[in-house]
């Protein structure tokens, strides 16, 4: 068993440790302060090749491996979740499935500008009526022939305003369930595709979360990936690759704020010496730092199995549920350990504890991740 990472992956976190100190974090109260969608710096990171890290070369991609991967998240959440989680589905959710899945001629016009940083892509899975149960897809694209006609309602979308190619479920066969539903490429910008208000949210608030509408929206039938009723397994495939993110950018997050509460505890003093030195403080670090260390080889583990490419499924799961619970966990003690101070929006801490819930929710909620454990363990 081996632990230690390559040079090539020691540089790279560094780069992405860099990125974040330098780039992310001057204007991140800022940005959470007013919901603003960090830009500027997310071209820096296309620039940079985090958009497209795991991508053949061929397709503009920078070739790397899924560790490299989950390194580059962890550092850039220590500092912005909002972010991050730009990189998370560019890279696992968008990316990984037009790879994975799509045609030549996909591959070439869509994901290589996707690769390259020059445009964002979205994932659209969850509904109003279709969240954890992503059978139940409400939305219907309607074969016309040469064409689909596309009509719904999807929630809770990443990247919903900035992206310009946006993967989209539908449900096309209904009487077959699960078995007739497909994924489709639709640009922005198509008639009838309308994109809903910013949603005011509780963390991640520099993250661009709409709701897009579809009303007759054409398709045209080159951009369904995949045969007719992949699109569910496309879903599932894609969103376990999706979990390996989350995890990481949980644990970015539980990261940022252990080292932000030790540094405090070593220069805030009470009762005459640093409060690093009260029993009651230094326990917390150390349940803080042990938390972490152990959802740090989770997450690493199921990069690992996904890049030697084995069975990743069950790993995924128990990273990001644990990992999740452990951004909070330590969140919360960060905030603690800061007193009043915590409480105080210049201390980073608050934000990362609200930023830590949502890792809970999106890609597969906690109870989901626990469904998914649990039928593996018991076959």
């Amino acid at each position: 068993m081996h632990f230690e990472l390559s040079e090539e992956q020691q540089m790279i976190r560094q780069a992405a440790r860099d990125f974040a100190q330098t780039e992310l974090k001057p204007g991140v109260i800022e940005r959470d302060e007013h919901q603003k969608f960090p830009a500027e710096q997310v071209k820096k990171l296309g620039e940079l090749g985090f958009l497209g890290m795991m991508v053949d070369p061929k397709y503009n991609g920078g070739g790397m491996d899924t560790v490299s991967y989950v390194l580059v998240m962890e550092e850039l959440s220590k500092v912005d979740a909002s972010a991050s989680v730009v990189v998370s589905v560019n890279n696992s959710l968008v990316c990984y499935g037009l790879e994975a899945y799509g045609s030549e001629e996909q591959k070439e016009k869509y994901l290589k500008p996707l690769a390259a940083g020059e445009k964002i892509g979205a994932f659209c899975l969850s509904e109003p009526e279709a969240g954890s149960d992503a059978t139940s897809q409400q939305t219907t694209a309607e074969d016309k022939g040469d064409y689909y006609l596309l009509n719904g309602t999807k929630n809770w979308i990443t990247n919903g305003g900035t992206a310009s190619t946006y993967l989209v479920i539908a449900q096309t066969h209904k009487e077959l369930k699960h078995k007739g539903i497909n994924v489709f490429i639709v640009e922005k910008g198509t008639p009838g595709f309308t994109i809903g208000p910013k949603e005011n949210k509780l963390g991640i608030r520099g993250s661009d979360t709409h709701s897009l509408m579809f009303n007759d929206v054409k398709v045209p039938k080159e951009n369904r990936i995949g045969d007719d009723g992949f699109g569910f397994k496309f879903a599932m495939k894609t969103l376990e690759g999706g979990r390996i993110g989350i995890a990481a950018q949980a644990l970015g997050i539980a990261s940022g704020a252990y080292e932000l509460a030790l540094a405090y505890a070593k220069e805030r003093k009470a009762f005459g010496k640093p409060i690093a030195d009260h029993q009651a403080i230094a326990f917390k670090l150390a349940d803080m730092a042990t938390q972490i260390e152990a959802a740090r080889l989770l997450v690493h583990k199921a990069a690992w199995l996904k890049d030697q490419g084995l069975p990743y499924t069950l790993e995924g799961s128990m990273a990001k549920l644990f990992a999740s619970k452990v951004a909070m966990d330590v969140t919360v003690e960060a905030v603690q350990i800061h007193g009043g101070y915590g409480f105080v929006k210049e201390y980073h801490v608050e934000r990362l504890m609200r930023d830590a819930k949502i890792t809970q929710i999106y890609e597969g909620t906690s109870e989901i991740q626990k469904l998914v454990i649990s039928r593996s363990i018991l076959g």
